[in-house]
């Protein structure tokens, strides 16, 4: 697995419960959609359907 250089509350912050949650902006600078179903991921991918759904924020 590749290393990142990641910044807290840039590339990623703690929730409520403590879990490390990343941004959009580290999951772009990754380069690839892990379809573990991210709260904040870039790339549209919906785990429930297995499936990437059109992403009206990229495209503007």
């Amino acid at each position: 697995m590749a290393q990142y250089d990641i910044k807290e509350g840039e590339d990623f912050y703690y929730n409520e419960q403590g879990y490390k949650v990343f941004t959009e902006k580290f999951h772009l600078k990754r380069g690839h959609c892990c379809k573990s179903g991210c709260r904040h991921c870039p790339y549209g991918y919906d785990k429930k359907t297995d499936t990437f759904i059109k992403n009206d924020k990229k495209n503007k």
